[in-house]
Parts: C-alpha cells; sequence; structure tokens
C-alpha cells in the first residue's frame, strides 16, 4: 500500500517517534502496521503489536458516547432529559447555568461551555467533582468542549452507580494498561516524570485516571474492533446508530462529520465521520465506501512541542480513499 511508504518516511523524518495503523472493510478484511518506537526517553522501547495507546479524546466517542446511548437504550437516560434530572443537587443551586443542559447539547458541544478549564489546579477526587457540578459555568457560543464530557462522565457514574473504571470494557480497551505494554507521551512537568500507562490529560488524572473526556487507553485490535462493529452496525442498536448519525450543526453526537479542514482528508465520502486526541490518535469511518481506518501515535513524546500531525492523517485519508474508492 502507497499508505506503509507515507507512514514509514513520517517515523523516518521523526513526525512522530512510533506509530500503529490499521484499516479494516466492512467485509473484514483489514491490513495493519507498527513501526517505530513506544518510548524514546529515558530508555528506547520498540512499538509492538499490542501495545496501548493513550487514546485521550477518543474517550469521548469510543467510551462515553456509547455508554450514554446504551443507558438510553436501556431506558435509563433520554438524550433530551436535562442534566439535573440526573444530577439533583444541581436543582438546589438558584439559577444554575447547568440545570437545563440536555444531554444531547453536551454530546454534540452545542451547550455553550467553555473548550476547556484547569480544573485540576481545583484539588481531585470527589472536592473536584463536587466543584465541577457547583462551578456557575459560563454559557456561550458552542464550542467543543472537554468540559461537557467530564459532567457526562459524572452523569454515568451516577446512572450505573459505579466509577467509570469498572464499567465493562471490550478486549483491547483498558483504563489501567500494564505499564510495561503502554506507549509513553509526554516528560510531564507537572508530575515530574515521562508518562506510560498513565492518562496523559491533566484534568482527568485530577479525576483519578479516568473521566467522560480522556482517559482511555487502546491497542490498534481493539480500537479496529470498535470500528468494525460500526461498520457492520453491530456496534448499538440501529436506533442508537441512527440517531448517532444525525447532524448536529458541524457535528454528529460526538464524532466530527467531514467539512472543509477537518483531518480525514478531503476525498473522504459525504458521509464520513471521526473524531482525533490529543496524544496523536484519531479514527475514521467511511461507511458509504465501507471501510474505516486508525492512526495511533505518540506524537507528544516526549514532547507536545514536536511538527504537527494534521498533515499526515489527511495524506492517509486522501491515499485510503483514492484506492478504495
Amino acid at each position: 500500500m502507497r499508505v506503509e511508504r507515507v507512514l514509514e518516511e513520517a517515523v523516518r523524518r521523526g513526525v512522530v517517534p512510533g506509530l500503529a495503523f490499521g484499516v479494516v472493510f466492512a467485509d473484514g478484511r483489514r491490513h495493519t502496521l507498527h513501526l517505530g518506537q513506544a518510548q524514546l526517553e529515558p530508555e528506547p522501547v520498540p512499538l509492538e503489536e499490542g501495545f496501548y495507546f493513550d487514546l485521550a479524546s477518543l474517550t469521548k466517542p469510543l467510551f462515553t458516547l456509547k455508554e450514554v446511548l446504551r443507558a438510553v437504550e436501556e431506558g435509563l437516560l433520554d438524550l433530551d432529559d436535562p442534566l439535573s434530572l440526573h444530577l439533583p443537587e444541581l436543582l438546589w443551586l438558584k439559577d444554575h447555568p447547568l440545570k437545563g443542559v440536555s444531554l444531547r447539547a453536551l454530546l454534540a458541544h452545542t451547550s455553550g461551555l467553555p473548550a476547556w478549564e484547569a480544573v485540576y489546579t481545583w484539588g481531585e477526587g470527589e472536592r473536584l467533582r463536587a466543584r465541577l457540578l457547583q462551578h456557575p459555568w459560563p454559557l456561550g457560543e458552542p464550542v467543543y468542549s472537554d468540559i461537557g464530557y467530564m459532567l457526562l462522565g459524572l452523569l454515568l457514574e451516577r446512572v450505573r452507580n459505579r466509577p467509570l473504571d469498572a464499567f465493562p470494557l471490550p478486549p483491547g480497551l483498558s483504563f489501567r494498561p500494564p505499564r510495561e505494554r503502554a506507549v509513553a507521551t509526554e516528560r510531564c512537568p507537572w508530575r515530574g516524570r515521562v508518562l506510560r500507562g498513565e492518562v496523559h490529560d491533566e484534568n482527568a488524572f485530577a479525576l483519578g485516571g479516568v473521566a467522560g473526556h480522556a482517559g482511555l487507553f487502546g491497542t490498534l485490535e481493539g480500537v479496529l474492533e470498535e470500528l468494525f462493529a460500526i461498520l457492520q452496525g453491530r456496534w448499538l442498536s440501529r436506533a442508537a446508530l441512527e440517531e448517532m448519525l444525525r447532524p448536529h450543526g458541524e457535528r454528529l453526537l460526538s464524532w466530527e462529520r467531514k467539512r472543509p479542514g477537518w483531518q480525514g482528508g478531503s476525498l473522504a465520502s459525504e458521509r464520513a465521520f471521526g473524531h482525533t486526541g490529543f496524544t496523536g490518535v484519531g479514527v475514521w469511518v467511511d461507511p458509504e465506501r465501507g471501510y474505516a481506518w486508525a492512526l495511533l501515535t505518540n506524537a507528544v513524546h516526549p514532547t507536545r512541542h514536536r511538527p504537527p500531525i494534521a498533515p499526515l492523517r489527511r495524506a492517509v485519508g486522501n491515499l485510503l480513499a483514492s484506492e478504495a474508492a
């Protein structure tokens, strides 16, 4: 595949230290590739099959969205429920802006919540959970929001009466991967070490290592199985998948739709969708052409100040589309 040459060159030029790439077709055919290093420092570790990547914001669609929709399928939630219906302590807070925000708006990033806040400086554990709900979040123009998914994580814990890291996960996905089989991310000045097998995202770390917006780890094989299930229409019920793929402004529920400037490549079909994560990971699904692909990298290792990865993602997406069309 021409894609292989592009990926080999990216590793050779140091765009990323290492990567795992895979494409899966609706009929079950798949092609995978592992290149480079899982870690450069403090000592080199070659990247092998079965290594876990920090999936960062892929946690949003692959875990949080899926679990919310499962709860809807079971009659525990409705997408148009206000958050306060399931987190009633919001009702005790006078004129709290979160009272009327719907689960649908949180999933689709249309709530108007801020994109991000350094909530890891507010405390940790239960204290931080309480402050997330009590804080008078300003609601402005819709933006992609980590805050919304942190709140959805709290909602899921309440509805299921268990912490997020106690939710069952399919093979190849984990919240607590074995360190020796994990791909390193950044040399974190805040924690004073190279991160390997622990979540890169500071806010997720302060929430116990797992949150609704980040904290999931996955192998290439585990991620491809999720994409394959989506392609085959068995990831969720047909009704839930149809609702997931209904446009909500510039996005679907959680997923990004194809639009100018997106990172899945301009040759993807109009029905294509995908998602990226800050650590250098991304997945894309093209149901019209019957394939999906994942590019998992350690682009922030040992520092986030590396060449941009977006051009590589677009190149891979366009090469795949031109060969599959």
